[in-house]
C-alpha cells in the first residue's frame, strides 16, 4: 500500500500517473480532453474522463500497492453536484458567451487590492462562470448542494465526500480574498459562498475508495484519497520546503513565476501580475506570459533541439534580438506588438529572416529575457536574494539557462532535474506532505554563465 496514483488533469490531457514510495514512475496514461456542449454553453468532458478511468486504472500494475490517490487539475473549473451527481458539468474557460452579464458581474465584484484577481477574458475568472450560471439556470441552480473547485469533484468521485480548497479558490477565481483568508465579499452577499463545500487542506484525506469502485477498478477498499490541489499550485508545493522563500519559474504553454518569498503590495493587474494562493493559505505574487507558445512561434519550423550554445554565440555575432510581445494579448505586455531586430534596426519580415538554425537559440534568449524581468517585477532582488527554481521544458534549454542565469546577475539560479512534472511531482507529495515535503534531491545549481548576454 505505498504506491500513489496520481489524477493530473490538464487543459489539454489528463494523466494518470502510477508513483511508488521512492518517487518513481511505474505507469503513465494520457488521454486528450475534448469538451462538449453542455446545457447553454461549452462544457468539460467528465463523462469521458469518468471512463478512460474506469478503462485504464483496471490495467495498472500493482494495483494492490496503491494507498493513495491524490489529484491535482488545471484551474478556472467548477462544478456543482446535489445528493446523486452533477447538476450542471463545468465550463470550459475558453467559452465567452457571458454578454451583458461580464459588465454586471465587474460592477458586482470587489477590487483588485481586496482580490488579488484581475479580469481576464474569456472564462478564467471562474466567479463569472458561476455568476452567469446563477443568472441564466435558475432552475438547475435550486438543486445545487455543493459547488465543488474541479480537483475536490474528482476527490469525490473517487471518495463520495466533499471538500473546497484554498489553491482552487484563491487561483484568479474572484471568489476568494487572499488577504482575509476567506470568501470575498460579494460571493457572500449573493449566497454562492454558502453553497462551497468545507475547507481542507490539499494533503488532507478526505477518506477511502468508494466501495463501488474499488469493486469495478480493482483498487483496495482501503484506498486513501487526498483533497487535491490546483496545478500550478502544485507545482509550487513541491518546491516550498525544499527551498524555503524560492522563487519558482514553471514553464510551459504559459511560463509562471511564482514568488512566495514576496509582498503581495504594489501588483498590477495591467501587467498580468495576481495572487495565487499556495497550499498553505498564504498569499503568493505570480506574474505570468505565454513562454512555451511565444517560443514555438519564434522557431517558425525549426528544430528546437537546435538552440545551442554555439547557435546563441552566432545570434549575438550577427545582432539579432526580440522584443516582447509575440503572444500580444496575454502576459505582461499585452497591447505591444512583438518586433524582431537585428544591429538595432527593424526586421520588417520578423523571424522568417532569421537563418533557420539560429532561430530556436533566438527564440530561448527572448523567453529568458522576459522571464527575468517577471522574476524582477515580483521579487525584486533588492529586496529579496532567495533563489530561483526553473522547471519545465524550457529548464532542459541549455540556451534558456545560460541566458536565464546571466539575466538574473548574482542571484542563485537551481535548475529541477526530475523527470516527472512539477504538477504531477507536487500531488505525489502533498499524499505525505509531512514525510516529503522537503526532498530537495531534484535540483541543480547552475553557476556556469557559458554565454554573456
Amino acid at each position: 500500500m505505498t504506491h500513489t496514483l496520481v489524477l493530473d488533469i490538464g487543459k489539454t490531457n489528463a494523466k494518470l500517473i502510477l508513483i511508488n514510495e521512492d518517487g518513481e514512475v511505474l505507469a503513465r496514461h494520457v488521454q486528450a480532453n475534448v469538451p462538449f456542449e453542455g446545457p447553454g454553453y461549452l462544457a468539460l468532458g467528465t463523462d469521458s474522463i469518468e471512463a478512460w478511468l474506469m478503462a485504464t486504472i483496471p490495467r495498472l500494475p500493482d494495483r494492490q500497492h496503491i494507498g493513495h490517490i491524490s489529484i491535482t487539475t488545471h484551474g478556472a473549473a467548477f462544478c456543482a453536484i446535489d445528493g446523486q451527481g452533477l447538476v450542471l458539468p463545468p465550463m470550459d474557460y475558453e467559452w465567452d458567451g457571458y454578454g451583458r452579464y461580464r459588465s454586471e458581474f465587474q460592477c458586482l465584484v470587489d477590487d483588485f487590492e481586496y482580490m488579488g484577481s484581475p479580469d481576464l477574458p474569456l472564462g478564467l475568472n471562474a466567479g463569472l462562470q458561476l455568476y452567469w450560471l446563477q443568472q441564466t439556470q435558475p432552475t438547475a441552480w435550486q438543486r445545487i448542494r455543493h459547488w465543488l473547485p474541479y480537483p475536490q469533484y474528482w476527490a469525490w468521485w473517487f471518495s463520495g465526500q466533499v471538500a473546497s480548497e484554498v489553491s482552487s479558490l484563491g487561483c484568479h477565481t474572484h471568489l476568494w480574498s487572499p488577504a482575509d483568508g476567506d470568501f470575498a465579499h460579494w460571493t457572500k452577499t449573493s449566497g454562492i459562498a454558502a453553497l462551497f463545500a468545507p475547507l481542507r487542506q490539499a494533503w488532507e484525506v478526505l477518506g477511502p475508495l468508494r466501495p463501488e469502485l474499488a469493486a469495478g477498478t480493482g483498487l483496495p477498499g482501503t484506498c486513501l484519497v487526498h483533497v487535491g490541489v490546483h496545478d500550478s499550485n502544485a507545482c509550487l508545493a513541491r518546491h516550498l520546503r525544499a527551498v524555503p522563500g524560492a522563487t519558482v519559474v514553471s514553464t510551459g504553454t504559459w511560463c509562471v513565476v511564482m514568488a512566495p518569498g514576496s509582498e503581495t503590495t504594489g501588483l498590477d493587474p495591467d501587467l498580468d501580475q495576481l495572487v495565487n494562493v499556495s497550499v498553505e493559505g498564504r498569499p503568493v505574487p505570480t506574474t505570468r506570459f505565454m513562454g512555451g507558445r511565444e517560443f514555438a512561434v519564434l522557431c517558425a519550423g525549426a528544430d528546437p533541439s537546435l538552440s545551442t550554445l554555439a547557435a546563441l554565440v552566432d545570434v549575438q555575432a550577427q545582432g539579432w534580438s526580440v522584443t516582447p510581445s509575440i503572444a500580444d494579448s496575454v502576459g505582461p505586455f499585452q497591447g505591444h506588438q512583438g518586433q524582431v531586430w537585428r544591429y538595432g534596426q527593424l526586421e520588417a519580415g520578423g523571424v522568417i529572416n532569421v537563418p533557420l538554425h539560429l532561430r530556436p537559440a533566438l527564440a530561448a534568449r527572448y523567453c529568458a529575457e522576459v522571464t527575468a524581468q517577471l522574476v524582477d517585477s515580483i521579487a525584486p532582488a533588492g529586496a529579496n536574494t532567495s533563489a530561483v527554481v526553473v522547471e519545465g521544458p524550457l529548464a532542459g534549454n541549455e540556451v534558456y539557462r545560460s541566458s536565464l542565469h546571466a539575466c538574473l546577475g548574482r542571484r542563485k539560479l537551481l535548475r529541477s532535474v526530475d523527470e516527472l512534472e512539477g504538477t504531477a511531482r507536487g500531488a505525489w507529495m502533498l499524499a505525505d506532505w509531512s514525510a516529503r515535503a522537503g526532498l530537495s534531491s531534484w535540483y541543480e545549481a547552475l553557476t556556469d554563465i557559458s554565454v554573456e548576454v
